[in-house]
């Protein structure tokens, strides 16, 4: 009787696992690449035919030519293998430091003044640490240091970031947001000539 369950649970482990760990998710993969490719490819981003990044996964920038995304905790930066938040509470004396470090180099960096509102967004990591988007508010306070450093007007560069805002899913669900890398890939193309 004991060998009977046994090789009959051992039957069920071998039958379970080629189902559920390779018949269905080639099935659901299958039908995600039909239905949805460009999603299930990880929602490439190309320029010149080559990958420069992801829509869902952040990057770092920099230059003060480029605008910025909100920190990363993930790693050294957008490391998607060490993706995760710092885990310090909203108390937490080191967390409460980074932040006045970080809205300190942000008002610097974009010549606000002390007393200037700063997004949250733009100061503190997200749970993951790959957050691709930034308010459009964050990204309107670069606009001023970007249009000094490149030579094009506010006006232009603020119309840029309307462009790329998208609105709330369903009209609902989260916040209106700025894909960075999007928003920076055009800003490169503006100057070049070819978003004009």
């Amino acid at each position: 009787m004991l060998k009977k369950s046994l090789a009959n649970s051992i039957l069920v482990l071998i039958l379970m696992t080629v189902l559920l760990g390779f018949i269905y998710p080639l099935i659901v993969t299958g039908v995600a690449k039909l239905l949805f490719p460009s999603q299930a490819s990880g929602s490439l981003i190309y320029k010149g035919g080559k990958v420069v990044g992801s829509k869902l996964i952040g990057q770092q920038f920099d230059s003060l030519r480029y605008f910025h995304a909100r920190p990363s905790m993930a790693g050294l930066g957008y490391d998607a293998t060490l993706s995760g938040g710092s885990n310090l509470g909203p108390t937490n004396k080191k967390l409460i430091e980074l932040i006045k470090r970080r809205a300190q180099q942000f008002r610097l960096e974009n010549q606000l003044s002390a007393n200037q509102y700063i997004p949250a967004d733009i100061v503190t990591a997200s749970a993951s640490g790959l957050d691709p988007d930034i308010t459009p508010e964050a990204a309107l306070l670069q606009v001023h240091r970007i249009a000094q450093v490149r030579g094009i007007s506010e006006v232009t560069l603020r119309k840029l970031v309307e462009e790329h805002i998208k609105e709330r899913e369903f009209g609902f669900l989260g916040t209106r947001r700025v894909n960075v890398l999007e928003l920076n890939l055009a800003l490169d193309n503006l100057q070049s000539g070819k978003g004009e």
